[in-house]
């Protein structure tokens, strides 16, 4: 089993990077093979440039880096997003890494229905932080950064792909004792993966 992490937070010492060790700790654990993708720490460039944007309805003709990104992805069993929500959305760097690894031809064919290319994508986990209490984001957003991910993205290019999440709420005002249940809980996540 294959597993590919993404981490999209731009300090190392971050709850998102210490959550982002332990579930690479859990993957080992259960004999998978884990990449670590800290796009920050590999200085991802999220731009969509307009050479990409002019070819996203023909051919797209990606640079190495980006097919280098997209070999890490496609080798992919398990996939594992560790990221703040920040304003009920996705950091930047990584709606940048959708943007652009997740491109035509790739992850999907254009068409009505769109057609899904990422096949062997078994499992995706989400693993996100949030400032917000639990009710606002649930009730008040209506989990947008889950809706966008389950329903607009994996729906498209890897529908067979089970869907996860768990959401760190009130995460900026927490304690060790919270940390260590919410690593359980992930500990868990990951053994149903």
């Amino acid at each position: 089993m294959r597993a590919l992490v993404v981490l999209a937070h731009p300090l190392s010492d971050s709850l998102c990077a210490h959550l982002a060790h332990e579930a690479v700790d859990a993957l080992r654990a259960r004999g998978a093979t884990v990449d670590v993708l800290d796009l920050y720490a590999e200085a991802f460039q999220p731009d969509l440039t307009a050479a990409e944007r002019r070819l996203h309805y023909t051919t797209p003709e990606p640079g190495p880096d980006i097919v280098a990104l997209q070999q890490r992805l496609a080798a992919a069993h398990l996939l594992v997003l560790v990221f703040p929500t920040w304003w009920f959305s996705l950091p930047a760097i990584l709606k940048g890494w959708f943007d652009r690894v997740w491109a035509p031809k790739f992850a999907f064919e254009h068409g009505t229905p769109i057609e899904p290319l990422l096949t062997g994508l078994q499992s995706c986990l989400v693993v996100t932080t949030l400032g917000s209490p639990w009710w606002i984001d649930r009730l008040v957003m209506r989990q947008p950064v889950r809706r966008v991910l389950k329903t607009g993205l994996l729906f498209a290019c890897a529908p067979q792909a089970k869907f996860s999440m768990l959401s760190f709420h009130a995460a900026e005002t927490t304690d060790a004792a919270r940390v260590e249940g919410f690593v359980g809980r992930l500990k868990k996540a990951i053994g149903r993966l």
